[in-house]
């Protein structure tokens, strides 16, 4: 979501961006999200055979159930990573990619360092797609280090979001195009500039690095200086969490993918920018010979109201559906719809255990309300409740049964469900998953829980924050 630009801004631009926002209320359309159900059923799967490709092409069927076999050993059940490969194709459509080195960003120095390296190393291409670029001292170092690697012969493309980076200053951007980077920007907030059909309410909020074709990117980390800070070293210090959400170490989660499926992540930001400017970026060798990096199976996945086949929010339900030991959640922002709801609490009814670690104050305050109007109905349905503290919570991550994780974009509410364009990577490996649920368990040892009885006793006050903003959740 949002964050404070480091520079000032006139009285004239902080006018027309309130406006622009208040465009995107009025002009919001009544999108709903198909009826999905029939993923509850957990025996439509059960006979599925699931699609797997490689480096070298499709699997047949003795290596694909030899590499299947192998991570069911690790799982530990062989039957739990069958419904999940099985569910996750039905879904997207999209094979799984075997051979991908995933690597886990937990917090954002150690996610920027990553980024930096390879962008230093780059020798052909990078492909940066991003909803918040600030002119910060975080940005203007990225900016520096893009317009150096586009002098020494790399190709650089940049796509920024329009709403997402409202108070950055044109004249940033600007730097860069005078430089011969190519520079998108996302759905022009003023129609003027905008090609093709305008919709001021849909926002790219994917974070997405791709460098030479061989590495990529992807979480919730965005651009900006509250990513120049651990939020593990905040919390350890114990300090009070600030009065402005900019001020606070950010709580986030990114990674690193190297292998066959980075191909995928690529396509995706080339599909971006051919749709949204008519044309290809400029030559470079997008699309590598790729080889086997490792032993994760990962899909890519990615959600836009272009093509609203709604994968990613799919996705979710489904791997919650047919979760059968535990689904452990981290979400930034939490305005559901019913569905995605329904299927946390037949989980939890189910005997699943069933955990999300929320925030405990954010950038934005309508939305921390908004997600705390659901605890009564969560904790009641068995399901248990945390509060990060010191950090401010950015994080949109699961890990499902020691077997099944996601990091990417998407924040489970409505925005994201229905008029952002969003980017998530499925991993399903046992080690990748070991190492999700150590950073949960690190998250919780940092949160408190909430309980129904303490819940409860909140005050008059803060129910009535909670049922007014219930209220305007589809807009939020």
């Amino acid at each position: 979501m949002r964050t404070p630009s480091a520079s000032p801004l006139s009285a004239v631009d902080r006018l027309r961006n309130a406006a622009a926002l208040l465009c995107m209320l009025v002009l919001a359309g009544c999108a709903s999200l198909p009826d999905v159900r029939y993923l509850s059923n957990r025996h439509l799967v059960d006979k599925a055979e699931p699609t797997i490709v490689s480096a070298n092409g499709e699997l047949d069927g003795k290596r694909k159930q030899a590499l299947l076999d192998g991570l069911a050993a690790k799982a530990g059940d062989t039957d739990v990573l069958s419904k999940h490969v099985a569910a996750e194709e039905e879904i997207s459509g999209q094979p799984l990619v075997a051979g991908n080195k995933v690597t886990l960003l937990d917090d954002g120095p150690e996610t920027m360092r990553a980024m930096m390296s390879a962008i230093r190393a780059a020798r052909d291409h990078v492909n940066l797609e991003t909803y918040i670029f600030e002119a910060d001292e975080i940005g203007r170092q990225l900016a520096d280090l893009l317009i150096a690697k586009q002098a020494a012969g790399v190709r650089v493309n940049l796509i920024y979001d329009s709403v997402g980076s409202l108070d950055t200053p044109r004249e940033f951007f600007d730097r860069m195009r005078a430089a011969g980077i190519g520079v998108l920007e996302f759905n022009p907030v003023n129609p003027l500039e905008a090609k093709g059909d305008w919709d001021i309410n849909q926002r790219d909020h994917r974070k997405l690095l791709v460098v030479d074709g061989r590495i990529a990117f992807t979480g919730g980390v965005n651009i900006s200086k509250v990513y120049g800070k651990s939020s593990f070293l905040q919390s350890r210090r114990n300090d009070p969490p600030p009065k402005d959400a900019a001020d606070a170490a950010w709580r986030d989660t990114h990674m690193q993918i190297e292998g066959p499926v980075v191909a995928d992540f690529q396509k995706m930001f080339l599909d971006t920018w051919q749709r949204k400017t008519g044309r290809a970026p400029q030559d470079a060798k997008y699309f590598p010979p790729l080889k086997t990096e490792g032993k994760s199976l990962v899909r890519a996945i990615a959600s836009t109201p272009d093509h609203a086949d709604f994968a990613v929010y799919k996705t979710y339900i489904s791997a919650i559906a047919h979760a059968d030991k535990y689904v452990h959640l981290t979400t930034a922002y939490f305005v559901p719809d019913r569905q995605i709801v329904d299927a946390m609490i037949d989980a939890a009814r189910r005997g699943v255990d069933v955990r999300i670690i929320f925030p405990s104050f954010t950038d934005v305050g309508l939305l921390l309300y908004a997600g705390r109007s659901y605890y009564d109905e969560l904790l009641k349905a068995g399901i248990r409740v945390y509060e990060r503290k010191a950090a401010m919570l950015h994080a949109k991550t699961a890990v499902i049964d020691g077997v099944w994780s996601t990091i990417g974009s998407t924040n489970l509410d409505m925005r994201s469900f229905l008029h952002n364009d969003e980017i998530n990577a499925v991993v399903l490996s046992a080690e990748f998953a070991d190492r999700m649920e150590a950073l949960f368990q690190r998250d919780l040892q940092e949160s408190n829980e909430i309980t129904l009885d303490n819940w409860r006793q909140r005050g008059l006050r803060e129910r009535m924050r909670e049922f007014g903003t219930r209220l305007l959740e589809y807009w939020l």
